[in-house]
């Protein structure tokens, strides 16, 4: 499993700020190294962020948001494209210092580097491999959400809990939050990977959708410059989900983003309409 302690991010200039705002920041957030799984074999760092006023108000639990590919999130030595990275921790006490949403714990998951690609498919695909995603699900939900609960004050129950990621990290959300929906009732699905093994997910979600109890809230989007295929699987995905039962603007929201394109940079911009519709104050 994890080992227990819980190491500080180092400042370093890595969080966008300056000065005492961004020590305090930087403190807030808590890195876990190591993260093995009886299900898997690769092992991965889980970054914790936790919201203004944590440690002051003790008898307070917050919804907590679990996102894919966790190295892109906060810290620009650890991202993908080195400076770049989701802004979500300064994205994220913005959004709550202006009361636009309420104050989450948001834990970001690192993908395992070569083994990113099966663990975040759903299916096997003859050329590509992959189908992998079920058993990375089971490393969330009976491993990684119980060492979370032990060691903040987060809620359990799926209304307060979501799950998110952008391109095969958002397939992988929309699949493992369907599949597990008394777990995860928040999902954000940023520039899906829709096209995978020949569109499969339309097919999975027709499969899964009539057996669900409850639908999870969904946020939605893709950018108009990821190309006009990528812009057409996503806007037939959300035709999908509307005769499958979500209504637009209750429990999803689509947006095709004017200039997104297919980088955390874009998807930066688009955290705080995210957390504003899945987590509002």
């Amino acid at each position: 499993m994890l080992q227990a302690g819980a190491k500080l991010l180092a400042c370093g200039g890595l969080l966008e700020g300056s000065g005492q705002i961004a020590v305090e920041r930087a403190s807030r957030l808590r890195v876990h190294r190591q993260f093995r799984s009886r299900f898997l074999p690769d092992s991965r760092d889980v970054t914790v962020y936790l919201p203004p006023g944590y440690e002051r108000d003790v008898d307070r639990t917050y919804p907590v948001l679990y996102m894919q590919d966790g190295q892109n999130l906060f810290d620009a030595e650890t991202s993908f494209i080195k400076g770049r990275t989701w802004r979500m921790a300064e994205t994220a006490d913005a959004a709550i210092d202006a009361g636009e949403i309420e104050p989450l714990v948001i834990v970001g998951v690192a993908n395992a580097g070569e083994q990113r690609l099966a663990e975040y498919t759903p299916t096997h695909d003859w050329k590509l491999g992959g189908g992998q995603a079920d058993r990375y699900g089971h490393l969330l939900v009976e491993e990684l959400l119980p060492f979370i609960a032990a060691r903040y004050r987060v809620r359990i129950d799926a209304a307060n809990t979501g799950l998110g990621g952008s391109s095969l990290g958002a397939l992988a959300a929309l699949y493992l939050g369907l599949r597990h929906e008394d777990t995860f009732g928040k999902l954000a699905v940023l520039s899906p990977s829709v096209w995978w093994n020949h569109r499969v997910i339309l097919s999975l979600i027709g499969e899964m959708a009539p057996m669900l109890r409850t639908r999870p809230r969904i946020w939605l989007d893709v950018g108009d410059d990821e190309g006009r295929r990528a812009a057409a699987d996503v806007e037939l995905l959300d035709r999908r989900l509307r005769t499958k039962g979500w209504r637009p603007d209750a429990d999803l929201n689509f947006g095709r983003v004017e200039g997104g394109t297919h980088d955390e940079s874009a998807w930066a911009e688009r955290v705080r309409p995210m957390l504003r519709f899945l987590f509002p104050a």
